[in-house]
């Protein structure tokens, strides 16, 4: 029996604009078919999730003495907010799956030894996100003590769970997407999209850029907070950079090994 083959690339193993297209909801359509599966069992993690995501703002209206409530102010925001809750639980455990998405569909042209790579990019990926995610959680209750602060003595704080539910999960949701993006530059630099020159050429947008992300993740009064998530966003990036210079050097000699080979001249990296 014929074995079918794959859609047809030129020489280079490009894809056409076409093609790209069919790839994207390919990739889209399995991402959110993984994370609605993964949200079915966030449902049940959701009661949990919310207790812990809401007693930073109870831990510190108790210790400043003061009232902190978050209340509901529509008949279905109690469903909204659960709902919501299980669709972010629902990205976290489907992380693998939209990760190696994201892998398959920026170098769907790799050579199957070069695919391996995937393996690697999942193996640093997934714990990054994983981890930034820990860091923005770690975080949380500080910023929420600094803000609630501003509250004059002797007052109540109100919250709609809408409110907060948002603020939470966007500050956790956005740094660990964030520890994610220097695996994208080394994911890109084995695709040859970016070489290890032009991301350390880039430092100082990249700071800015770092700087201005974790200044939006985070009160602008809360320094310090800022510092803490910024350092690490920082390393990791040097240490893209890093890689991807190794990765260049690496490339060079084998392009020169093979130049050698067939007595051609090697065009320069």
């Amino acid at each position: 029996m014929a074995v079918r083959s794959a859609r047809p690339r030129d020489a280079e193993g490009r894809m056409s604009l076409g093609e790209h297209l069919v790839e994207l909801r390919k990739r889209l359509t399995i991402t959110t078919v993984a994370i609605l599966v993964a949200a079915v069992g966030g449902w049940f993690l959701a009661d949990p999730v919310w207790a812990a995501l809401s007693q930073p703002l109870r831990v510190v209206a108790e210790a400043q003495g003061r009232e902190a409530t978050i209340n509901y102010t529509a008949v279905t925001e109690a469903f909204d907010t659960k709902l919501v809750i299980a669709l972010v639980l629902g990205v976290v455990i489907a992380s693998p799956v939209w990760l190696y998405q994201l892998w398959a569909f920026i170098v769907p042209a790799l050579h199957r030894r070069e695919k391996q790579y995937a393996v690697g990019f999942l193996a640093a990926a997934l714990p990054l996100f994983l981890g930034g995610c820990a860091a923005g959680w770690f975080v949380l209750p500080h910023i929420v003590e600094l803000l609630t602060g501003f509250a004059a003595e002797g007052t109540a704080t109100l919250l709609t769970a809408k409110v907060y539910l948002d603020f939470s999960l966007k500050l956790i949701l956005a740094i660990g997407i964030g520890f994610v993006l220097p695996v994208v530059l080394v994911m890109l630099n084995f695709a040859r999209v970016m070489t290890g020159a032009s991301i350390l050429k880039g430092w100082r947008w990249a700071i800015l850029a770092i700087t201005v992300f974790t200044a939006l993740a985070t009160p602008a009064a809360d320094i310090m907070s800022m510092f803490i998530l910024a350092l690490p966003m920082i390393g990791l990036y040097y240490l893209a950079a890093a890689i991807a210079v190794i990765n260049d050097k690496r490339y060079a000699r084998k392009e020169a090994a093979l130049a050698a080979e067939y007595g051609i001249d090697a065009a320069p990296a």
